[in-house]
């Protein structure tokens, strides 16, 4: 049975902390190495914790006066939620939204340990340094700063981290937006991840992309029957080849380029920015050009299917009478039928298909006071920042949060070096932030928060 704990406890006795205590600017760069060092991995399939840095972060909220409180939707499956008091409360809050769980980590392939939170080439190193930690860092330290020193923001915030969205969400936003939507459902916009992170086009521009779209999630298991035998003898009905034969078909094939609104203003706000125009016959090409970052945008021109697991018998000799694969499948927003179509086109009828994760795809428009208080809060700290609304390839807690009608954002500022890899850092190895980055963060979260 799901419960939900009590709030820590009050540590500073109801009273603020004296503005004399460091600013969100001065501890966040220790706030992230502390959250770096919670081995809070998920490794799917329920397997998780996220308990003890979720107490983690509801002390350092408790310690600044506010009342988080800790929601599990298993054991160890924790998620933190608390509010902030804004100066308007007839305006719709906003919520600032996290993860605290990462991807698991194979230290033998790492530069340096991947949860000590070390500090290396001017970054902090370590599994969720930039997915997420980084933004659960930064809006833990800007939220302790706005409450210790008595500054209230335009209207409330609803403040969230929250377990499992390496896996879906499932046990985490999914999970409280079912069972506790009335902490969330007065509110009308949200910000997370993956967004509001620089790319630099030359000395006197930097856009800063904006999530305002994300693909769909279909992550799939595919079987595979056959007739079970002695591995010695021919077999002409064999699930190992009938499912291989599929998977690489389904691996190998190219789905057809689509253009998104999203993509087509991102590409146009692109090409205005670099002084080109878009060759819409070859755009993969021009994609291919825009360094770190083209792995993301590429992916965001067509549906896409990559086969990740196999799984078959259990001895060399014994011919198996079922095979099983796991396919991550993502399609554009709109194109959720059609994807769907195309997939039983490719597998063929002698392929069952099930979903293990199945979620919808996002877009919203970007226009409106908050993308104009992302865009100000840039420019008030990089004055050649320009900011464009892009896609996000993979996907985020912003798919269950906007089932309660939330337009969602991604907005985790970051100005970065232009030679750093950023895409490649979300799940793979030698995840780093830079320390400045963190910091530039700060004040721009700290401006826009007092600006939306």
């Amino acid at each position: 049975m799901a419960s939900a704990s009590t709030t820590p406890p009050d540590r500073t006795g109801g009273l603020r902390l004296p503005v004399t205590a460091p600013s969100a600017e001065g501890e966040v760069v220790e706030l992230c190495r502390e959250m770096l060092r919670f081995e809070s991995v998920n490794r799917g399939n329920g397997d998780g914790n996220e308990r003890p840095i979720a107490e983690y972060v509801a002390a350092k909220l408790a310690e600044v006066g506010l009342e988080p409180t800790l929601l599990e939707s298993a054991p160890g499956r924790t998620s933190v939620v608390t509010r902030v008091e804004g100066a308007d409360p007839s305006r719709a809050p906003l919520l600032v939204h996290g993860h605290l769980d990462v991807v698991p980590a194979d230290a033998s392939e790492w530069r340096l340990p991947p949860f000590a939170g070390e500090e290396a080439d001017g970054c902090l190193w370590g599994r969720g340094a930039v997915d997420m930690k980084d933004m659960d860092a930064m809006t833990l330290a800007v939220i302790r700063d706005i409450v210790r020193t008595g500054r209230r923001p335009p209207r409330d915030l609803v403040v969230a981290f929250v377990a499992d969205e390496e896996a879906g969400g499932v046990l985490g936003a999914r999970w409280l937006v079912e069972n506790h939507p009335d902490l969330f459902a007065d509110c009308s916009e949200a910000i997370s991840e993956v967004g509001g992170f620089s790319y630099t086009v030359s000395d006197d521009l930097r856009l800063y992309l904006i999530e305002t779209a994300e693909k769909g999630i279909a992550w799939m298991k595919l079987t595979a029957a056959g007739r079970a035998g002695h591995g010695s003898m021919i077999s002409d009905d064999n699930a190992v080849t009938a499912l291989c034969e599929a998977v690489a078909r389904l691996g190998r094939h190219t789905f057809p380029l689509v253009m998104t609104p999203t993509v087509r203003v991102f590409l146009n706000s692109l090409g205005e920015a670099l002084g080109i125009e878009f060759d819409l016959d070859d755009l993969e090409a021009t994609v291919a050009k825009l360094g770190p970052i083209a792995r993301m945008i590429g992916a965001t021109l067509r549906n896409t299917a990559n086969p990740t697991q196999l799984e078959a018998g259990h001895k060399v000799n014994v011919i198996p009478g079922e095979a099983t694969a796991y396919v991550d499948g993502r399609y554009l927003p709109g194109q959720e039928e059609e994807f769907i179509r195309q997939l039983d086109e490719i597998l063929g009828p002698d392929i069952r298909r099930e979903w293990v994760v199945h979620d919808q795809a996002l877009e919203t428009s970007f226009d409106g006071a908050l993308v104009e208080a992302m865009a100000a809060s840039l420019r008030a700290e990089d004055p050649i920042a320009r900011a464009v609304p892009y896609m996000l390839s993979g996907g985020t807690d912003a798919k269950s949060f906007s089932r309660l009608g939330i337009r969602c954002f991604g907005f985790s500022p970051l100005l970065l070096p232009p030679d750093l890899d950023f895409s490649g850092m979300f799940h793979g190895v030698d995840e780093r932030v830079p320390l400045d980055s963190l910091r530039f963060g700060v004040r721009v979260l700290d401006r826009f928060l007092h600006a939306c």
